[in-house]
């Protein structure tokens, strides 16, 4: 008989495989957690391996903040050869020779990638034009024009070249494409190229040693719900470069109904971590001038089970 899914609150970082887009890769660890509501943050090409933040229950309500995080990603590019979708997954549209640059003239055309810039969103994308997803016009050979999106690099390092592979570590702004950019390159650099792996090392703060890989997920649920469980790290960690604000239990009774409060902070403006005074967190506010402190996002964490 299957079994009602239970109020599960947290987050966990999945280690997403190739092959598997990430809501697929959601829905199997949504499973087996037994968790009755999920979402995910940033999704990733189904080729693409890597951080994928998981929320489950009231942890969802930090989506849209791990959305605009900032993001890094270990990038292999293979010099020389185009596709039309810009990874290893399509077909090959054009070839080109690859100039014999010395690392350090490679390095060179990275770093001038770095800092604000525009680009131009690639048609095999999620994005939407008349209510169309691009990839699903891209597929019937259309194209259509896309306007440029504000970008930001903020570090590029070379790790490897040889021949036709060139590797780099990228930290950048929410937003960028990955694909687009190694087209960019190549074609400072005098020849094309496609993305042939791409790995998401961090999102925000999330570090590579949290990750939990499918298998590793998948053993511990083999041994019961609370292994897996256990692993679920609290909502707020998501949220840790906002300014934490603690209020009186009084006043967290307000908050939590919708209610502003006054609080007393050095912060004068902008969103910020809530906490009553018996460190539970409540949730995201915004302060406004004067010290006063409205709700914006109130949780509700379940109790944990034994």
């Amino acid at each position: 008989m299957k079994r009602d899914a239970d109020p599960v609150d947290g987050l966990l970082l999945l280690n997403k495989p190739s092959g598997m887009t990430s809501n697929r890769a959601l829905q199997v660890v949504r499973r087996l957690i037994n968790a009755q509501k999920a979402g995910h943050t940033g999704s990733l090409d189904p080729a693409a391996t890597g951080m994928l933040p998981l929320c489950f229950g009231e942890a969802t309500k930090v989506c849209a903040y791990l959305l605009d995080a900032d993001k890094s990603y270990r990038v292999t590019a293979k010099l020389g050869s185009a596709t039309d979708t810009g990874d290893g997954d399509g077909q090959e549209t054009e070839t080109a020779s690859v100039p014999e640059l010395s690392a350090d003239s490679w390095n060179e055309i990275l770093q001038g990638f770095c800092g604000e810039s525009t680009q131009i969103p690639p048609m095999y994308s999620a994005l939407k034009k008349d209510g169309k997803r691009l990839y699903e016009l891209a597929r019937k050979g259309e194209t259509v024009e896309r306007a440029p999106r504000p970008i930001r690099i903020d570090s590029i390092e070379l790790l490897e070249l040889a021949g036709s592979r060139l590797v780099f570590r990228v930290s950048c702004s929410k937003g960028t494409y990955i694909r687009v950019l190694v087209e960019d390159v190549a074609l400072k650099a005098g020849t094309v190229a496609h993305t042939a792996r791409l790995h998401r090392e961090t999102v925000g703060d999330f570090t590579a040693a949290t990750m939990l890989d499918m298998a590793a997920i998948e053993a511990l649920a083999e041994q019961g719900l609370e292994p897996l469980r256990a692993e679920l790290l609290p909502a707020d960690v998501a949220l840790g470069r906002m300014p934490e604000v603690t209020i009186s239990e009084e006043d967290a009774l307000r908050f939590c109904g919708g209610q502003a409060v006054q609080a007393e902070v050095a912060v004068q403006t902008g969103l910020a971590r809530v906490y009553s005074a018996s460190k539970r967190f409540l949730g995201v506010g915004e302060l406004a001038a004067e010290g006063v402190l409205a709700p914006r996002r109130v949780f509700q964490t379940q109790e944990k089970t034994p």
